[in-house]
């Protein structure tokens, strides 16, 4: 709980919720405009076709080999981008900082209540920070995840079926969980999966 008189944290640093506004900004533009997309789709499958005839495998084994790939350079742009050691500390100092603050509440001592309120802002901004430092490398990884996306629904008519538990086989087009299509779903959990794989490898870690 915090002191009503205390002053609200700095909006400095917000260039990284900027960018990240942007960058959705510009996927909303990109897919609701036919010709950007199928722009955007037929670029990217000038690497993307020769890839698929190449490793000569079904659909269902290439959204996976393109999601380990999309995983892959996700997670090492956050390793390289992030600095989860500062991440951590600034955690753990506002972890601190707000059981202080609730002690001193409970306590009545309003003396270290002015004393934690003057600290507040620096807590706060530090917060603040290391939240917006997280959209780094989101730029980066959209550009090269949207044409994928973009390339994935442009062949999905022609993907075939796939079979999911309780659910048995359903085209790759087909809409199924919360309307979903197959190959997003099978997408997700495919990346969701091999990223968190590669980020225990790798020592990727959050606060």
């Amino acid at each position: 709980m915090v002191s009503k008189n205390a002053k609200p944290a700095s909006p400095a640093g917000g260039g990284g919720m900027f960018t990240f506004l942007l960058i959705m900004l510009l996927v909303m533009v990109v897919y609701s405009v036919p010709f950007l997309r199928t722009g955007i789709a037929d670029a990217a499958g000038i690497v993307l076709n020769p890839l698929h005839n190449v490793l000569a495998v079904s659909w269902p084994i290439l959204i996976l080999v393109l999601s380990a790939i999309t995983g892959c350079y996700s997670s090492l742009l956050q390793k390289y981008t992030i600095d989860y050691e500062k991440m951590k500390r600034v955690q753990e100092k506002m972890r601190v900082f707000q059981k202080e603050f609730r002690e001193a509440q409970l306590a009545g001592d309003e003396k270290k209540i002015r004393k934690l309120n003057e600290k507040r802002d620096k807590v706060m901004q530090e917060q603040l920070e290391v939240s917006q430092e997280q959209f780094k490398p989101l730029g980066w990884i959209m550009i090269i995840t949207i044409p994928i996306f973009l390339w994935l629904l442009q062949m999905a008519p022609a993907m075939g079926t796939i079979s999911f538990p309780f659910m048995g086989t359903v085209g790759l087009s087909d809409p199924t969980f919360l309307f979903l299509p197959a190959w997003i779903i099978w997408y997700m959990l495919c990346s969701i999966t091999i990223s968190q794989v590669i980020r225990k490898t790798l020592d990727i870690g959050g606060v």
